[in-house]
């Protein structure tokens, strides 16, 4: 009798999804949240997003491939739009340039509603989630691929949020909120671009 969860599957999944998502626009806006914010809160929201969208790509298996190709892209771009203006509106409220927050948004519920809503927006569609939708058609085992791809998001995630605090002894805190949403607003523009042509 076989091992219940398939750790070949896991440990490809892992293995392919944490170098994906390294360079990805997810892991600079968990920089900037957790630049800002309390590390472990952010985390929190970002780590469920992730688990959210590995649980929707490992149950949508081959059918993301079998939708219209316009569509997904104009959504994407949409959600590429949310996630700027999310990012914009929670730098303009009130926190200082070194990261510390003054009495706003302090809460757990607020702070990992608004790193959920973040992640989850900007993970949608995104290479990563596709990676997982193609790895659970080859492996046919959802479970398997499922933690292999939630384990290797919140090892990206973890890392970005944890070194985030170290990167604004370089970095200023608004050019990195900035650059994250001139990304997001890039991305936006292509994926629309990509939907309409």
């Amino acid at each position: 009798m076989g091992s219940p969860v398939n750790l070949a599957a896991a440990g490809t999944s892992f293995l392919i999804i944490l170098p994906a998502e390294l360079p990805d626009k997810t892991v600079l806006a968990c920089i900037v949240m957790g630049s800002r914010y309390r590390p472990l809160y952010v985390f929190a929201g970002a780590a469920a997003a992730f688990t959210v969208h590995v649980a929707l790509a490992v149950t949508a298996g081959g059918l993301l491939r079998l939708l219209p190709h316009r569509p997904v892209q104009a959504f994407a771009g949409i959600l590429f739009l949310a996630g700027a203006v999310l990012l914009w509106r929670k730098h303009g409220q009130g926190e200082s340039d070194d990261g510390s927050d003054r009495g706003r948004s302090t809460r757990f519920l607020s702070i990992a509603g608004m790193a959920f809503a973040v992640i989850f927006a900007l993970e949608f569609g995104d290479l990563t989630q596709i990676l997982t939708v193609s790895l659970t058609a080859r492996y046919g085992d959802p479970l398997a691929v499922g933690i292999g791809a939630a384990l290797a998001l919140w090892v990206a995630a973890g890392g970005a949020i944890l070194g985030g605090r170290s990167l604004l002894r370089v970095i200023p805190m608004t050019w990195l909120t900035r650059g994250a949403v001139l990304v997001m607003l890039a991305l936006a523009g292509v994926s629309i671009a990509t939907a309409v042509a």
